[in-house]
C-alpha cells in the first residue's frame, strides 16, 4: 500500500473529528464553485437554455409545436440541467485531480477514511446540480410564458426527486471520472452522456413512446428517464407521466449501485 493510501485510511487526529474535517473540504468545494459560479452556470445552463429558447418559445410562436408542449418540455429541462451539471462537477474534476494535477493527493492525506473523501465529492456534485436546476427553472419559466398544468404545490416531492437523482448523477460522476483516462474524456461525453439526453425522455414523455414499444423498455436502463419522469410527476402531474413511487424507488436504487462501484473505483484509483 503507498503512503498516501496508508494516510488516507488513516483515522482522524485527537481532537479532530472526521465530520469535522469532511465539513471543511465540502467547505472548500463550495467557496471554490462560488468563486466560479458564472463560468459554472454558462457550462451547465447554455445548452437547457438554448433548448427552452427554441422548443419552448420560438417554434410554439411559429406554430409547429402545441402550447401544451411545454409542460412536457420544463421538467425535462430541469432533469437534464440537474443531471449533466452533477455528473460534469464530479467526473471533470476527478479526471484532472488523478491524471494530472494529483491535488487529491492532498485529500487523500487528510485524517478521514479514503470513501469519506469520495462522498463529500459526491455531495458537492449534488449541491452543484440543486443550484443549476435553480437557476434554470426561473429562466425557463420567464422564456417560455405560462405553462399549462405547472404548479409548485408538490414542492417536497419535487426537492425528493432532485436531491435523488443529483445524487445518483453525482455517483455517476465520481464512477466516470474514476475509471475513464483523460484522453478519453470527450469521448465519455460523446457516447455516453449525448445518447443519455436524447433517449433520456427529457424532450418527450415516457408513455409517449407507447408507439415505439421496444424503444420504451430499451429506454429504461438510462438514468435520466427516472429523473424527468419524476420532475413531471411533481411539476406538471397533469401531463403523462410515470408513478412517482417507481421513480424514487429507481433513483434510490440507482444512487446506490453507481455510488459502490464509484466508491470501489475510487479506492482503487488511490491505492494506486
Amino acid at each position: 500500500m503507498s503512503t498516501v493510501a496508508i494516510e488516507a485510511a488513516a483515522p482522524a487526529a485527537p481532537g479532530v473529528s472526521a465530520m469535522g474535517v469532511f465539513g471543511a473540504l465540502l467547505r472548500r468545494d463550495v467557496r471554490v464553485a462560488a468563486r466560479e459560479l458564472p463560468a459554472f452556470l454558462l457550462r451547465t445552463t447554455l445548452q437547457p437554455v438554448m433548448f427552452v429558447v427554441v422548443f419552448g418559445w420560438l417554434l410554439p410562436k411559429m406554430g409547429f409545436v402545441n402550447r401544451g408542449y411545454t409542460s412536457a418540455l420544463l421538467p425535462g429541462v430541469l432533469a437534464v440541467t440537474l443531471a449533466m451539471a452533477a455528473i460534469q462537477a464530479v467526473a471533470l474534476p476527478m479526471v484532472v485531480d488523478f491524471a494530472a494535477t494529483r491535488e487529491i493527493e492532498d485529500r487523500l492525506l487528510a485524517p478521514i477514511p479514503t470513501w469519506l473523501v469520495a462522498v463529500e465529492k459526491i455531495v458537492s456534485g449534488v449541491l452543484q446540480g440543486l443550484v443549476s436546476a435553480l437557476f434554470v427553472l426561473p429562466v425557463a419559466r420567464l422564456i417560455m410564458g405560462p405553462i399549462p398544468g405547472l404548479t409548485l404545490a408538490h414542492g417536497g416531492e419535487v426537492f425528493a426527486v432532485a436531491l435523488l437523482g443529483a445524487a445518483a448523477f453525482s455517483s455517476l460522476g465520481l464512477l466516470l471520472g474514476t475509471a475513464v483516462s483523460p484522453q478519453h474524456i470527450g469521448l465519455m461525453f460523446s457516447t455516453i452522456v449525448a445518447p443519455m439526453i436524447f433517449f433520456g425522455c427529457t424532450y418527450y414523455p415516457w408513455r409517449g413512446l407507447d408507439a415505439v414499444p421496444a424503444v420504451k423498455y430499451a429506454v429504461l436502463i438510462n438514468p435520466l428517464v427516472y429523473v424527468a419522469e419524476g420532475m413531471r410527476a411533481s411539476l406538471t402531474p397533469g401531463t403523462p407521466h410515470m408513478p412517482l413511487p417507481a421513480v424514487l424507488a429507481m433513483l434510490l436504487v440507482l444512487t446506490a449501485g453507481f455510488g459502490a462501484l464509484g466508491l470501489r473505483m475510487f479506492d482503487k484509483r488511490a491505492m494506486g
